[in-house]
């Protein structure tokens, strides 16, 4: 039996299993991880990679080592000071990549992930007793204690693509979860037109034009810029002392949906796209939605709002994801079980981020309600990984 089990094997599992380690070292050898990878940060890497991110988006001090400086002493320990960009010391990918090695080396963690997914999760049936958790490899673990740290929910898709009229081939329209940027081969001067107004957008529409597509840009709203996905102030008390405080979780979910306000893009890809846009390479169209698509001869024929027609070879969508208890197969699960409060899918979790009545935490986005905008981020990682470290001591 295990004391506890961590399912996932990203950055804020990471963070977590870090935290754990060096407050309690005793506890390495009652720790499982379990990934279908079977190794740390394998999506976030491939993430980075597919898209082919430069840097991050979270200041130095949010990563997965307990120490807030430790990143920033790494970068200097390796001459690497300069791959920290702006006041904020924005890790370059690479750097943030060899730094989580050497993390991950310090606290003893390589090859402690277990290659399997888990695919049932029980409750012990008259709450008392291990948990029992039956995995993709066969096998079946007991826990005494879960913390559920995966996924960002499943694609979002608009609800035009249910009219979509044609037979359209796969690789012409994909959801940005689908898209390799290093693996794409286009041919000089193809057609993409890319749906979103975040980062992802942003990433695709540089890397494509990389390549030699032209690109269109279609935006619902106009094209924000912000350093962060959520105002600094959410990063700290400033903001978060009042959230907390607030008893009404409806209103904390429609805070959490303002502060994060859609997706925004940094200041310097906004700058790389308006360069862009200038040199003739990227048409921008903001406050601009698709109305219907049809793919004929070849190419798409898009009708956007007010009769604006477009055309293009391919379409990406990056529109973001579904989050919510009902888009995740265990969450799924434990709500048949035991259910709980659930205010527009988000899960009202504990202090401890625990599910109610039972042993299980929750990691990343779905915590928000009660971690706030960030709970997805590096920083939310952090806060998660300190409340659920003192569910913990306490147990």
């Amino acid at each position: 039996m295990a004391d506890l089990v961590i399912v996932g094997a990203g950055p804020q599992a990471l963070t977590l299993s870090c935290l754990l380690l060096q407050k309690r070292s005793r506890l390495h050898r009652r720790l499982r991880i379990v990934d279908p990878s079977g190794r740390w940060l394998s999506c976030w890497q491939r993430q980075m990679e597919r898209y082919e991110i430069p840097w991050l988006r979270s200041p130095s001090p949010h990563h997965p080592h307990p120490n807030a400086h430790a990143l920033r002493r790494f970068a200097h320990s390796q001459q690497r000071h300069r791959q920290l960009e702006g006041a904020y010391g924005l890790p370059h990918t690479d750097l943030f990549a060899a730094f989580c090695r050497e993390v991950i080396a310090e606290f003893a963690l390589e090859g402690r992930v277990q290659a399997a997914s888990v695919e049932h999760i029980r409750l012990p049936a008259n709450g008392k007793g291990p948990l029992e958790l039956s995995l993709s490899d066969g096998t079946t673990v007991q826990a005494g204690r879960v913390v559920i740290a995966t996924g960002n929910g499943t694609p979002q898709w608009p609800t035009w693509i249910k009219a979509i009229a044609g037979e359209a081939p796969a690789d012409a329209l994909q959801h940005s979860d689908g898209i390799d940027l290093p693996a794409l081969r286009l041919r000089p001067g193809e057609r993409i037109l890319i749906v979103g107004g975040g980062l992802t957008s942003a990433h695709l529409s540089l890397g494509a034009l990389r390549r030699g597509a032209k690109v269109q840009l279609l935006c619902r709203r106009g094209l924000k810029q912000k350093p962060f996905d959520a105002d600094p102030g959410w990063l700290g008390s400033k903001y978060l002392k009042g959230f907390h405080a607030e008893p009404c979780m409806h209103r904390r979910r429609r805070l959490v949906l303002e502060a994060r306000d859609g997706g925004s893009i940094t200041p310097e890809t906004g700058a790389e796209l308006r360069e862009a846009q200038r040199r003739g390479k990227l048409q921008l169209h903001e406050h601009c939605e698709v109305q219907a698509a049809h793919w004929s001869s070849g190419e798409w024929d898009i009708v956007c709002g007010g009769g604006q027609r477009l055309s293009a070879d391919r379409i990406w969508l990056a529109t973001g994801h579904r989050q919510g208890v009902s888009q995740h197969p265990l969450l799924q699960q434990l709500h048949q079980q035991l259910p709980i409060e659930l205010v527009d899918d988000w899960p009202v979790l504990g202090p401890d981020l625990r599910w109610p009545g039972t042993p299980v935490h929750l990691m990343g986005g779905l915590t928000a309600l009660q971690v706030g905008p960030a709970a997805r981020n590096l920083f939310g990682g952090r806060e998660a990984a300190q409340r659920i470290w003192r569910a913990v001591v306490k147990h």
